[in-house]
């Protein structure tokens, strides 16, 4: 039998109790016990490295993956190395571990999150879905048709808005494209006239000499009568005053529903929005439509796509015009009715109104305070070219009312003895601007600097979500002919068109800021100019 200690072969273990054992009673070791001591620190040393080293490696797979898994040693070389081996100097990394999906993920070199961090990101998550669920109801059919990849939903794409084709006349592509649209539904596109001023370049300027029914064909089939009668009355001035248009827009409309065949194998609720927009079209051309009109038109669009398909001709049509009917009593007649109801309090007596034109609305309110009694007088204040004040001067004298009738050169003169200024609106914009006639802001601003109150009265059907700031970017200009005045005989300006470097400018509106209004009266009651979006709000949800 071989002796242990012969062979050799001893007892780590023991050898390093007896070691310890001797260090702790004090007693001194020797040189072989100090330097065995050492390498069993040494070798403790590196095996914890080891476990630190396969901890973290284990860990970064598991929690973001970021690291590459290291190449497996090659066959030659042994998996593992037994415990009594010496460690290389660059130590292999193990193989990885698996975990149980269970079990989350280390996050050693990662600080956690706190809930602000988190609450962000599921807000942001939130954010990026809902853009997206947008983006494909309205990429959809573009994708299929142009093939154009998709913006990343977390890209805030800029909301662009088209703007109308009237204001966009120095653009050659738009006047192309409008052509090109105006001879698919055969309606001719009417030419400018005259020389224009720079600043309004981007507008259209039409004569009266030149309406656009001589450039119709007789036996045209695609414009109801009635409709070309109306674009006739548009571009003469006939028909004027954003009330009176829209009610003769409206009556044109009824007749061409009662004059509507639906063709065969089509549905009423689409053939007859396509057949209105030619008709559309032709009375744009004839001339701009109004804020007005543009809301009276939307309202008969969307009553036209609400019937239903089982719905019979008749019935649909006599519903549609029972639409039109109540749209003009309850938006128009009865509007202007409550509006005298909250102005006439306004109206005391000994009052001198200024009203500025010919407003239908002012005239009737005017007309009602008469009639209970109010004793007022009121100063009519008129501008060239078109002198609308004279038919207002006209109604209040018919009915007994006191006026004075001065042009606007003069405002400054008669402002002192006026308490109150009451003037129409051709629309309120959604910023609270007020669009009207031009010289309805120099009135506002005359009146404002003598400290005299300024009333608009304006329905709600004329407000609308465009928002202006300046009377250039969009407004209408009228024939420039009526600038030109004869007087003892001499026309002056009547050859103005062969100077080439000479434009007559004859704007129709003009935009007052909410500065110069200190209260708006509508069929809603008494607001002031900064409440115009939230009538807007409530009249979307009442759609």
């Amino acid at each position: 039998m071989v002796n242990m200690a012969d062979s050799g072969v001893t007892d780590e273990p023991d050898k390093k109790d007896d070691i310890l054992r001797a260090k702790n009673d004090g007693k001194e070791l020797t040189k072989e016990e100090k330097q065995r001591l050492r390498k069993e620190k040494k070798q403790h040393k590196k095996n914890k490295e080891k476990k630190d080293d396969k901890a973290s490696l284990e860990s970064g797979k598991e929690s973001g993956k970021e690291k590459k898994p290291v190449a497996a040693c090659p066959a030659s070389q042994p998996a593992t190395q037994p415990p009594t081996q010496k460690a290389p100097s660059v130590v292999p990394a193990p193989a990885p571990v698996p975990v149980p999906a269970s079990e989350p993920p280390a996050s050693a070199d990662k600080p956690a999150k706190s809930k602000a961090e988190l609450k962000a990101e599921r807000r942001a998550r939130q954010e990026a879905d809902r853009a997206s669920k947008q983006n494909k109801k309205g990429d959809t059919a573009q994708q299929a048709t142009t093939g154009k990849p998709k913006a990343p939903p977390n890209e805030l794409q800029p909301v662009v808005k088209r703007l109308s084709e009237h204001i966009q006349v120095d653009n050659p592509e738009v006047l192309k494209k409008l052509a090109k649209k105006l001879e698919r539904q055969q309606i001719p596109l009417r030419s400018d006239y005259g020389y224009k001023v720079s600043l309004f370049s981007h507008l259209h300027q039409y004569s009266r000499k030149a309406p656009l029914t001589q450039q119709l064909s007789i036996p045209s089939t695609v414009i109801h009568p009635a409709v070309v009668r109306l674009g006739l009355q548009y571009s003469q001035g006939i028909v004027a005053g954003s009330n009176a248009r829209s009610v003769a827009l409206l009556h044109a409309f009824k007749q061409v529903i009662t004059d509507y065949t639906t063709p065969p194998n089509e549905e009423l609720s689409r053939d007859l929005v396509n057949k209105l927009k030619p008709y559309i079209s032709f009375l744009n051309q004839c001339r701009p439509l109004s804020a007005s009109m543009g809301n009276a038109i939307k309202y008969i669009k969307k009553e036209i796509s609400n019937i239903p398909s089982q719905c019979k001709e008749e019935e649909a049509k006599r519903k549609l015009q029972t639409c039109i009917d109540r749209y003009i009593e309850e938006k128009i007649i009865l509007a202007a009715k409550a509006i005298s109801k909250y102005a006439i309090e306004k109206i005391s007596d000994g009052d001198v109104i200024l009203v500025y034109g010919c407003s239908s609305l002012v005239n009737h309110i005017l007309c009602e305070a008469f009639d209970k009694s109010r004793k007022f007088r009121v100063i009519v204040v008129d501008s060239r070219p078109r002198l609308e004040g004279r038919e207002a001067l006209r109604r209040l004298v018919q009915r007994g009312i006191g006026c004075t009738y001065v042009l606007i050169s003069a405002l400054s003169y008669i402002l002192p003895e006026v308490s109150k200024v009451f003037l129409g609106a051709h629309a309120l914009l959604a910023n609270g601007y007020v669009m009207s006639r031009v010289g309805t802001s120099q009135v506002a601003l005359v009146a404002k600097a003598f400290n005299v109150p300024v009333l608009v009265c304006c329905e709600t059907y004329k407000f609308c979500e465009r928002v202006q700031t300046d009377s250039f970017v969009s407004n209408e200009l009228d024939d420039p002919d009526d600038l030109i005045v004869t007087r003892k005989g001499k026309t002056k300006l009547e050859h103005w068109q062969e100077v080439p470097s000479l434009g007559l400018l004859n704007l129709v509106y003009d935009v007052t800021p909410p500065d110069f209004v200190d209260l708006v009266i509508t069929d809603l009651g008494m607001i002031p100019c900064t409440s115009v979006p939230v009538v807007l709000r409530v009249k979307n949800v009442d759609l």
